[in-house]
Parts: structure tokens; sequence; C-alpha cells
């Protein structure tokens, strides 16, 4: 069993914010993989199903961001999951608008979320960086995360949502094959919001570590 969790904050008025696009994504998972249906647990919602042959539980934490690690903790301990088993998805500011990046471990580079994840738990977990762009000032990023998405961010927000979803189950392989399944799962995203560009696309970023 594996546990995917989506971060964002509960509540209505950050349903489509740019900071709950970890909600988003696994809400996709569920949709197009045809999980159970959303549920209270683990101080959050779960959806139930199978994803390459293997069951899976998504979360999505209903703490708010800062708080992340509680839920997460706790669905890890019940089903006596190590940390390895978890694949968290959340906004990256500083990626390109539609880019994506994953990678095991690391730091909580000013995530709120992901620091509360390192926590609880270590550093030793999957990230799925989801790329919302930068608004261009350090003062401005606070309001700028937990404004909706604009209309014209469909061009490449659907687009990238269908691609995680459709190839989520890249992100659950272990051992040896596990780096170049995430290269494969970070081509395909690419390829999916710029048809023709793909993984040699040259958006602006700033990785941080």
């Amino acid at each position: 069993m594996q546990l995917l969790v989506g971060l964002g904050n509960p509540g209505a008025r950050y349903v489509d914010t740019r900071h709950n696009i970890g909600f988003l994504a696994v809400e996709e998972i569920a949709r197009r993989h045809a999980f159970g249906p959303w549920r209270k647990g683990f101080q959050g919602e779960v959806s139930e199903g199978r994803l390459g042959g293997g069951k899976i539980l998504l979360l999505k934490p209903q703490t708010y961001m800062n708080e992340s690690g509680r839920a997460a903790g706790e669905a890890l301990r019940f089903y006596k999951l190590e940390p390895e088993a978890l694949t968290v998805f959340y906004d990256e500011i500083d990626l390109a608008p539609g880019k994506v990046k994953v990678k095991l471990g690391g730091g909580a580079a000013g995530h709120n979320g992901v620091r509360s994840l390192i926590a609880h738990l270590g550093a030793e977990f999957q990230r799925v960086r989801l790329g919302i762009g930068h608004p261009g000032r350090k003062e401005l990023v606070h309001g700028y995360v937990l404004s909706d998405f604009a209309k014209a961010d469909d061009a490449w927000l659907d687009p990238m949502l269908e691609a995680v979803a459709d190839n989520a189950e890249l992100l659950l392989s272990g051992g040896e094959s596990a780096e170049q399944d995430r290269g494969l799962f970070m081509s395909r995203v690419a390829l999916a919001v710029n048809p023709g560009r793909g993984s040699d696309s040259k958006d602006q970023e700033t990785d941080r570590n």
C-alpha cells in the first residue's frame, strides 16, 4: 500500500487557490482512476483505490497547511508504513506554471506544509512539486498563493493535472527503476502541458533543495 497526499487548506474560501493545487492533483487522480468516495479519516479526507495493481490511499489533510504532517503521520502509523511509501503533491512558486519536478528527500525550502511533514516524518518521502510561478517580488508571495487561479491558467493547469493523474502509476515504482520512472513521469507531463516541446522546454526556474 502507498499513501498519496495532496497539500492544501480546508474550507470553501481556499478551494480554487494556487496553494491548493495539491488537493486538485489527488482529486484528479481519484476521478480518473475511479477511486472510492471521499470520506473523513486521519484528520483529513481520504479516498481508496488501486493503481498499478497496488492499493492506494489518497489523503487531503484538513489540518491547514502548516499542520499537514499530523494527518499524514497518523495515516502512515495506522497502516504501519514507512515514509518511503509516501508521495506528496504541492505547489511550487519557483517552478514556472505547469512545470513539474519529482524528487526524493530534501529540505522544506520555505514551504510550510513540507516543513510540517519533515518535522513529523523525516525528509525521506517523495515530493511532486507542481509549478505555479512566482509573482515577482517576495512580499507578494503570500497573497499570490492564497489567491484563486486566473481563468487564463486553465490553459496549463487542466492538462497538467490530467497528465499527473494519467501517469501517477510511474510514481509508485521502487528500487532501481524509480529514478527512471520519475524522469518519464516528468517528461510526459511536460509534453502534455507544452505539446511539441516536452522535456526540452526552457522554462525559467530556480531549483530549491
